[in-house]
């Protein structure tokens, strides 16, 4: 019998490397993001005016509070090796009880009139890891989670990861109607479907991606309805509110959140972050929700990374207790309000002479959700979306934001930032952006 002797001057024999196998399903739905895309059209073309990215101002991040927060972290040894070593599941617990006192505040309550503990109360890396956490920990693959058409497109990633199903619920400029969503469970029960919903999901305040905010009225009649339709259910039907951009109003008066309207303190999973409030860099993000809910998603936090940054979290809590936080949120609301107004005008000017174009008004956020005529197609795949490049203006087509099912698909439509680019490139993006409009609808 022929063996293959090995010697060192002779070359190894070549051997075939093993078949990678088949990845998971997780890991084959989470392909094809759109935002992946839309970043490497941005980099691609660095003299792009960009009004796609969701990104806060370069200018505004906060440099100098955030340096002196670290000195004073760092300075003394003791509290310096404590923010450098593992922290917990829950996170820094200093933190936890001012993020709970000032959530409360916002809604004119107290820590002691409410009975709430900082122990409901989680911190995470941004708001992003708490959804993702926050619905794998309420749905098995096949379930649903209703949302605002349109919602938030990244959201709808996570979702499409997890195998759960997107079902939209009507939205106008005064954000979800409830009307809708009660006949959305409606449907879905006739259809012997309501098993599958396991929560809602709205973003509450300025929302991402048309920049309206839930009026007053409306937010305890969604609590109220989602209620009466868990009895229905069997089970509990979770509100999950992503109040991502709440400190970034520019005008009107704020309102109470979903949470207020939860008197059973059993429905109402409340979502933030400082990413758009303070810095994203930092990656601090918080949610408060029922006691059970927050057992079952330490249980799986605990399986990934057992405790958030300890280091960043130490750092914000050096920022709030300086008193440097809402300072800054008015500088940012400074800061960004000419910049809606920019916009707003610009589309007054640019956009306005285009039949059938029209655009939502937001008091805040970030974005600004603008609808073309109908026949116009705004997707990745349409002639305007090509012809936006071509005058060098990027968005975000409004096809990625709208749920698998429940709702039509608006091809017509498109999401601008005016966040990251100054007043002068917002008006010179607007007027590219029209000029690609006229040409696709002639």
């Amino acid at each position: 019998m022929l063996r293959h002797v090995y010697r060192p001057n002779s070359p190894a024999p070549a051997r075939e490397m093993p078949h990678p196998g088949r990845f998971s399903q997780r890991a084959s739905r989470a392909g094809g993001q759109p935002i992946s895309e839309l970043m490497h059209q941005a980099l691609a073309r660095p003299n792009l005016v960009s009004l796609a990215a969701g990104f806060v101002d370069q200018q505004s991040l906060p440099v100098e509070p955030v340096r002196e927060a670290m000195a004073a972290l760092l300075e003394e040894p003791l509290e310096a090796r404590a923010a450098l070593q593992y922290g917990t599941t829950l996170g820094f617990a200093p933190l936890r009880e001012r993020v709970l006192a000032e959530l409360l505040a916002a809604d004119g309550q107290t820590v002691a009139e409410t009975g709430l503990s900082a122990d409901r109360l989680i911190l995470t890396a941004g708001s992003n890891e708490l959804l993702h956490l926050v619905t794998d920990t309420l749905c098995d693959p096949g379930d649903l989670v209703l949302c605002t058409a349109p919602t938030y497109f990244v959201y709808s990633g996570i979702l499409k990861n997890l195998g759960v199903g997107s079902y939209g619920v009507a939205s106008d400029a005064q954000g979800l109607i409830p009307e809708a969503l009660d006949e959305a469970l409606a449907r879905l029960d006739r259809r012997q479907e309501l098993s599958r919903v396991k929560a809602l999901y709205i973003v509450s305040y300025f929302d991402n991606p048309r920049g309206v905010t839930l009026v007053g009225d409306r937010r305890a009649a969604v609590v109220e309805i989602v209620r009466r339709w868990s009895q229905q259910a069997g089970h509990v039907i979770y509100i999950i509110d992503d109040m991502a951009y709440r400190e970034l109003r520019y005008a009107g008066p704020d309102l109470p959140s979903l949470r207020r309207y939860d008197e059973a303190g059993d429905t109402v999973i409340t979502t933030h972050t400082f990413s758009k409030s303070l810095s994203p860099g930092l990656r601090v993000g918080y949610g408060l929700m029922p006691k059970p809910v927050l057992d079952a998603v330490c249980d799986q936090k605990g399986n990934i990374n057992f405790g958030s940054p300890n280091f960043n979290q130490h750092l914000v809590a050096k920022l709030l207790d300086a008193g440097r936080w809402w300072p800054h949120v008015e500088r940012l609301r400074e800061a960004y309000r000419p910049k809606l107004a920019a916009m707003l005008a610009a589309a007054e000017e640019h956009l306005g002479p285009i039949e059938g174009v029209s655009w939502v008004q937001p008091e805040g956020g970030l974005y600004v959700w603008v609808e073309l005529p109908s026949h116009c197609d705004a997707g990745p795949n349409g002639k305007l979306f090509d012809l936006a490049l071509a005058e060098g203006v990027l968005y975000v087509p409004g096809e990625f934001c709208f749920p698998g099912e429940g709702t039509e698909v608006r091809a017509n439509s498109m999401r601008l930032s005016f966040g990251v680019q100054p007043s002068e490139r917002i008006h010179l993006g607007m007027a590219a952006l029209a000029r690609a409009i006229v040409k696709a609808t002639d």
